[in-house]
C-alpha cells in the first residue's frame, strides 16, 4: 500500500493470505464438530431512514418486502421504528429521527458495509428487473448477486444463493 494506491502490493497480499490461512486453521471448526449457536436467528437489523414514506415505497414497493409494523421508537420521542418482512421470520427495521441531523450515510469502521438478503433465483431475476424499471443504479456480480444503494445510501445485496451458502460454497 502507498499514499496514492491503497491496494495491497504482492508481498502485502501474500502476508494477508497467510494471515487468513492462519486464522482459518486456528478458529474454523468443521460443521460436524461445531457446537450449535447460542442464537436462534437474526430478529432484526435496524438502519436509519431519513424519510419513512420514501423508505416504505422503496422496500415494500420496489423490493416487495411487506411492511409488518410501524410504531414509535421508545428511545427517541416522535421517532418511528418500522419493520419489513425479509423471510424466515427475519425483519429489516428502520428508525427515523425527526429534528436530528444524522448526516449522510457513510461506510465507517464498525459500521455497515452491506446487508445481503437471500432471495429465490426466480425472484432474484424479477427483482433485478424491478430495480432497472425503478431507475435504481445496480451492479450484478457472479450471476447471483446484485448490489445497489437504498434511498439513504445503505448498500444492499440481493443474493440468489440459498441461506447458508456463498457462491456455491457452504458457509454454515
Amino acid at each position: 500500500m502507498n499514499d496514492t494506491d491503497p491496494t495491497p502490493s504482492g508481498d502485502e497480499l501474500s502476508t494477508l493470505h497467510q494471515r487468513r490461512a492462519d486464522l482459518r486453521e486456528q478458529y474454523l471448526t468443521p460443521a460436524s464438530e461445531r457446537q450449535p449457536s447460542t442464537a436462534r436467528g437474526l430478529h432484526h437489523t435496524a438502519l436509519i431512514s431519513s424519510d419513512v414514506e420514501t423508505t416504505i415505497a422503496f422496500y415494500q414497493g420496489v423490493l416487495g418486502f411487506g411492511l409488518t409494523e410501524l410504531i414509535e421508537n421508545r428511545d427517541y420521542p416522535g421517532s418511528s421504528h418500522f419493520f419489513f418482512d425479509i423471510g424466515h421470520q427475519n425483519l429489516l427495521a428502520f428508525f427515523d429521527f425527526p429534528g436530528l441531523d444524522v448526516g449522510p450515510y457513510a461506510e465507517v469502521l464498525g459500521g455497515l458495509h452491506h446487508l445481503a438478503i437471500s432471495v429465490d433465483p426466480v425472484r432474484w431475476e424479477e427483482l433485478v428487473a424491478r430495480l432497472q424499471e425503478a431507475g435504481v443504479e445496480h451492479e450484478v456480480h457472479s450471476g447471483v448477486s446484485v448490489y445497489f444503494r437504498d434511498p439513504d445510501g445503505a448498500r444492499i445485496e440481493l443474493i440468489a444463493d440459498p441461506l447458508g451458502e456463498m457462491y456455491g460454497e457452504v458457509v454454515l
